[in-house]
């Protein structure tokens, strides 16, 4: 595939920024800021997937499907349960400078390993140009963090916006791991994603109604 048409500056900067909102999801402790923060990655995805149509006109496709399920719908869904709840996270498993520096080693640390091993983590001659290089690493650092987030916040509603990250790395890596992925497949994938959001914040509701909080530790009080 010729890249030259690509715009090599600004996939970068949307890149770096989408890293950046990636930290701010996780690290904020507001949960609309939080949101907002989710929000702002998905129109970075959108803006990526659009920069990468220009060399695979199919991409369009996916920037609309994106921008319907990610950047609509999905922040929808978290602000109308945030606004039900409380407006601040339930204290995390790990405190907040602690925090921000895993994460900012998850950061670098997957960034650059991702990087320099592609031809081990994706021997594709796609993968082995510089853009969509950048891109696989931005998706597995994205990746990272969403489950860094899974793994450490007690708070429902940030487990439910990390699983979101997660989903976002995956979703970026089909950019140069199957740039080709039929419409079919794709409305699927993210037609998934969005019930399966919908589906845990309903969860989260009756959870929260039986024991007055969102704290996940409170679901071992779950037993027969």
């Amino acid at each position: 595939m010729n890249t030259q048409p690509l715009n090599a500056q600004l996939i970068e900067t949307l890149s770096m920024v989408m890293v950046i909102t990636s930290v701010a999801a996780v690290e904020i402790r507001r949960l609309r800021l939080a949101a907002v923060a989710y929000s702002a990655q998905a129109l970075l995805i959108v803006g990526l997937l659009l920069s990468f149509a220009a060399v695979n006109p199919s991409l369009y496709w996916w920037a609309g499907t994106a921008f319907l399920t990610k950047a609509v719908l999905t922040p929808w869904f978290l602000f109308r349960f945030i606004g039900k709840t409380q407006e601040r996270e339930l204290p995390p498993l790990i405190g907040f400078a602690p925090s921000v520096m895993v994460a900012a080693a998850l950061m670098i640390g997957f960034y650059r390993l991702t990087h320099s091993q592609i031809a081990l983590l994706a021997p594709t001659e796609m993968a082995q140009q510089e853009v969509f290089r950048t891109n696989l690493a931005v998706a597995s650092t994205v990746f990272a963090l969403g489950l860094y987030c899974v793994l450490t916040r007690r708070d429902a509603i940030k487990t439910v916006i990390g699983l979101c990250l997660l989903e976002n790395g995956v979703h970026l890596s089909l950019v140069s791991l199957a740039p080709e992925l039929s419409e079919t497949a794709l409305f699927g994938v993210a037609t998934e994603v969005v019930v399966t959001v919908y589906l845990l914040l309903y969860v989260i509701a009756g959870v929260r109604q039986e024991f007055g909080t969102t704290d996940t530790l409170a679901l071992k009080e779950l037993q027969w």
